[in-house]
């Protein structure tokens, strides 16, 4: 994956949110505050479930 956008679904509370695949913070579920993305120093390690890649306009 490259440093794109994702949309993921949270794996609990079946949320979809849009991630960033480098992401430099831990990123929670708006809606329940699971975490969907983890930082690694690189590639970000997304927990949820990728629905799509968020494609530029």
């Amino acid at each position: 994956m490259s440093g794109g956008f994702y949309n993921v679904e949270c794996p609990d509370c079946e949320n979809e949110q849009t991630v960033f695949g480098k992401a430099s913070t831990e990123v929670a579920c708006a809606v329940c505050g699971t975490t969907l993305a983890r930082p690694t120093g690189g590639e970000a390690d997304l927990l949820g479930e990728v629905i799509e890649t968020v494609e530029a306009r």
